[in-house]
């Protein structure tokens, strides 16, 4: 069985197709989801859509790239939605250096004070790192924050992925790595400890090679995971079982629900 360690299955892009395509996720081997949230207004549709879906596992957060219209009052009800059957974890949150995103200062704000509801509760995170590896790994130290978690879309560097891992985070790996000239992404996945990393495609985002332009969905998982067992020279039934057990040591409530 594979899973998708990060996709955002709740997005409207999926509504209507959302159990068409849950039925051939399933059929191709993909088994479980875990789905993070992106601003306060999603969190309700996520909770209501969870129910329905037994392999879906869900976390609560709030984007980085989407805190234009988010409040700090919101962090305060936090505690209370991951307080849920089938919450794992706390995500998506991190910090974003995109040249149109809010003021950093207003990210770290947000950001620490989500590390520190984590904390509080004892969960991992589901962390959002754009072109801000070394401020995440700051802010992530002066928390104090030891329940680990995923850096979703890993792109840095091999310094940088032990500075995670060291904290007990494993790297999020997707479709990046189907592309031939993510050279620097190859090099640091063939270097990784077969412990460090999980699966994700972060759909409806992030598509692969030869299908850009079309909307990403879960079935691209087992492709990504052929293309790590290349680039590792493994197979790929090694690739399925041990980025399952990885994700499962790193949320420990997984299995709390039914899969």
């Amino acid at each position: 069985m594979y899973i998708d360690s990060h996709c955002h299955f709740d997005f409207d892009v999926f509504d209507g197709q959302r159990d068409a395509l849950m039925s051939r996720c399933l059929a191709s081997g993909v088994g479980g989801f875990l789905v993070p949230a992106t601003t306060h207004a999603s969190w309700s549709k996520l909770a209501s859509l969870i129910v329905h879906y037994p392999e879906w596992r869900a976390a609560y957060g709030l984007h980085p790239y989407f805190l234009r219209d988010a409040k700090l009052s919101q962090i305060d009800l936090l505690g209370e939605q991951c307080d849920a059957d089938r919450v794992v974890g706390v995500g998506e949150i991190g910090l974003d250096c995109w040249p149109d995103a809010v003021d950093m200062a207003v990210q770290i704000d947000f950001f620490s004070r989500q590390l520190s509801v984590a904390k509080s509760l004892q969960l991992p995170v589901i962390v959002h790192a754009r072109k801000s590896y070394d401020l995440v790994l700051k802010c992530i130290k002066n928390v104090r924050f030891q329940n680990g978690g995923v850096i979703h879309a890993f792109n840095g560097s091999i310094e940088q992925a032990k500075g995670f891992l060291d904290f007990g985070f494993v790297l999020g790996i997707g479709g990046t790595i189907t592309y031939p000239r993510a050279k620097k992404a190859h090099r640091v996945l063939a270097a990784l400890d077969s412990k460090a990393f999980v699966l994700e495609t972060d759909s409806p985002d992030m598509p692969l090679k030869g299908f850009q332009g079309e909307i990403n969905t879960p079935l691209s998982i087992p492709i990504i995971a052929q293309c790590a067992a290349t680039i590792r020279t493994e197979n790929v039934e090694q690739i399925a079982i041990q980025t399952c057990d990885n994700l499962l040591r790193v949320f420990p409530k997984w299995n709390e629900g039914s899969l």
